[in-house]
C-alpha cells in the first residue's frame, strides 16, 4: 500500500508533529483544520461562522492538493467549543457538501488549539 504525505501552503502548516494529510491506499486522512488564514498565519475573526468558513477553505486546499474535492469526502468530524454553534456551522458546512453528503460526527469539547471555536477533519475516498 502506498502512503503519501499531502502538504500545501494554501492551508496552514501543522502546529505540531503531524502532517496536513496522509493518503494511504484509496483514502486520504486529513488532520483537523482550525481557522488559520494560511496567508496571514492568524486566526480569523468574526465569530464561529467566519471560523467555520476558514476551516472549510483549509480542508478544500488540502483536498485540492491531493487532486480531490468535497465530493470525495466520506466522513467528517466537527469539534465545537459550544454546541450552540451547531446551527451557524451547519449553514456554512452545507455550502461545501452538496452532492454526496458525508457521514459526520459533531462533538462539543472544552478547548481547541489557539482557543478557536471549531476544528474540522475529513476522510476522503481517492479510489476510482
Amino acid at each position: 500500500m502506498a502512503v503519501n504525505v499531502i502538504s500545501t501552503t494554501k492551508a496552514p502548516g501543522a502546529v505540531g508533529p503531524y502532517s496536513q494529510a496522509i493518503q494511504a491506499g484509496d483514502f486520504l486522512f486529513a488532520s483537523g483544520q482550525i481557522p488559520i488564514n494560511p496567508e496571514k498565519g492568524k486566526i480569523v475573526g468574526g465569530g464561529v461562522a467566519a471560523q467555520a468558513e476558514q476551516c472549510m477553505k483549509n480542508v478544500g486546499a488540502i483536498l485540492e492538493e491531493a487532486g480531490l474535492s468535497y465530493d470525495n469526502v466520506v466522513k467528517t468530524t466537527v469539534y465545537l467549543t459550544n454546541m450552540n454553534f451547531f446551527g451557524a456551522v451547519n449553514t456554512v458546512y452545507a455550502q461545501y457538501f452538496k452532492k454526496n453528503l458525508p457521514a459526520r460526527s459533531c462533538v462539543e469539547i472544552s478547548k481547541l488549539p489557539k482557543d478557536v471555536f471549531i476544528e474540522v477533519e475529513v476522510i476522503a475516498y481517492c479510489g476510482k
